[in-house]
């Protein structure tokens, strides 16, 4: 029999940096290998090998009339780990193949810096170390805690409760609080079995004191959290803002940090990189980082290890495990950004 032929356009990754060299033996022994490497593989590249191909890894156009060309297609494995809005959902599930993403690599790197922000703010920091390093730090052991506030105890929600909300809550239940969380995918029950309470998007912000804005931004909800909800949050508390930026009226949550009623912890933005000269670089009560939560070298082979555990998976004949599945019920909602940056 013949080798199954499996695609790689793996751009804005590299091969190199997600299949370390056991992943890629694995991968090699599972078929035979087009490689292409270090950019955008040609249109007439992918069109030329794509007809034979059982797996595609990377983030290729797929429209119906080039599926329509892809008769053996089983597998497409977005490793950018956004599903774009470049392939036809719905096309795939109806011809039963799976379009995966290797987001889940990125939920825990992302959610201990969700966690390190939250606490950053609420203990003042950056600030302090900002201080110190002027030579204008306050009184030992008063000045700069005046306003430093403990976790412990304090109603937390999770706006959002998807791969990072989930890598989340662990993380933060040992602080004791009650933790609301708002997902409108997700059905209370299984919301309650995960021991947190299902709330609406104004309790969130109005009962928590620390609220972790988690969720993809999507038709539904893109711009949704303005002013409005900022206003219903109590003076001093916080907003982490890891997942995306369009989910925020960004100026609204500029308004609110530098007003000092609440503050602000954000990586993500809706201008990457920042302009030289916006206002966010002068905003008082944020902290603020340059798109890194999930950026970190050591998870990026788990990429290639998810990639090759679910390839493994499909070509005996049994569904993934380890990527996350496209749901065509709400994928085409999801309005993601392609990353130019080969970190997150």
């Amino acid at each position: 029999m013949n080798k199954p032929l499996i695609l790689i356009d793996p751009f804005p990754r590299s091969v190199s940096q997600i299949f370390d060299d056991a992943t890629h033996k694995r991968l090699e022994s599972l078929g035979e290998i087009i490689w292409h490497d270090g950019s955008v593989a040609p249109e007439a590249h992918i069109d030329r090998y794509l007809p034979q191909a059982t797996a595609l890894i990377g983030q290729s156009a797929l429209p119906k009339e080039r599926l329509d060309r892809a008769p053996l297609l089983k597998a497409v494995f977005n490793v950018e780990s956004n599903f774009l809005p470049n392939v036809d959902y719905m096309e795939c599930h109806r011809r039963g193949i799976y379009v995966l993403s290797t987001a889940p690599v990125f939920a825990k790197a992302v959610a201990e810096m969700a966690l390190g922000l939250a606490l950053g703010s609420a203990r003042r920091i950056p600030e302090a170390d900002a201080a110190i390093r002027n030579g204008n730090e306050s009184l030992y052991g008063e000045g700069d805690n005046q306003d430093s506030i403990l976790l412990s105890g304090r109603t937390l929600a999770l706006i959002g409760f998807g791969n990072v909300g989930r890598a989340l809550l662990p993380l933060v239940q040992p602080f004791g609080g009650e933790i609301l969380v708002h997902d409108p995918w997700i059905h209370p029950s299984v919301l309650k079995e995960s021991r947190v309470t299902p709330a609406s998007l104004e309790d969130c912000f109005r009962k928590a004191e620390v609220v972790f804005i988690l969720a993809a931004t999507t038709s539904e909800n893109s711009g949704q959290i303005d002013s409005r909800f900022f206003s219903l949050m109590k003076p001093g508390s916080i907003v982490v803002l890891v997942s995306r930026a369009g989910i925020v009226n960004f100026d609204h949550l500029l308004d609110a940090a530098g007003s000092g009623r609440i503050r602000a912890a954000i990586d993500v933005w809706p201008n990457e990189p920042i302009p030289s000269g916006d206002r966010t670089r002068r905003i008082p009560n944020t902290v603020l980082q340059a798109h890194r939560a999930g950026n970190i070298p050591e998870i990026w082979p788990w990429m290639g290890q998810l990639v090759v555990d679910d390839l493994e998976q499909i070509l005996k004949g049994l569904p993934p495990q380890r990527c996350q599945r496209a749901q065509w019920e709400t994928v085409s909602r999801i309005r993601s950004k392609p990353s130019e940056q080969k970190g997150k």
